[in-house]
């Protein structure tokens, strides 16, 4: 599947190659730091399939949970985070972040990795109270 996407600002702009059925949340600690927030969705790109059309990104290297070096690509600008990837020689796979995709609504994830770090009260989301705007 072709995707486009883009930072907060739009400073960063991409298209990219993706294969949908490696949509998943990830609620790893490190995650959840990065994105402010309980988890993070990512798209997985095939090999070297994400190019970007406006801008570039600032990388940093993380050791992650798993103890693999991890590249962070975001905008320098607003700080969006854009992907994560492995540090090194070779083919990249881009785990591309949900939020900065224009076709998000149609990327379904299909598992939950590093369920053990998860924040208890995800168990039961659908019972908090909800608006569909600012109430």
């Amino acid at each position: 599947m072709n995707i486009t996407g883009s930072c907060h600002c739009g400073e960063v702009q991409y298209q990219a190659t993706v294969n949908p059925d490696k949509t998943m949340i990830c609620h790893c600690s490190d995650c959840q730091q990065l994105s402010g927030t309980a988890f993070r969705t990512v798209v997985m790109s095939i090999p070297d399939g994400l190019t970007f059309t406006n801008g570039c990104v600032k990388e940093y290297i993380k050791t992650a949970q798993s103890g693999n070096k991890r590249a962070q690509g975001f905008c320098a600008n607003c700080g969006s985070a854009i992907y994560a990837t492995s540090v090194g020689e070779g083919e990249k796979v881009f785990g591309i972040r949900l939020g900065t995709v224009d076709q998000k609504a149609a990327l379904i994830p299909k598992v939950q990795i590093w369920q053990r770090s998860s924040v208890n009260w995800l168990e039961n989301i659908s019972e908090i109270k909800s608006f569909s705007t600012v109430p």
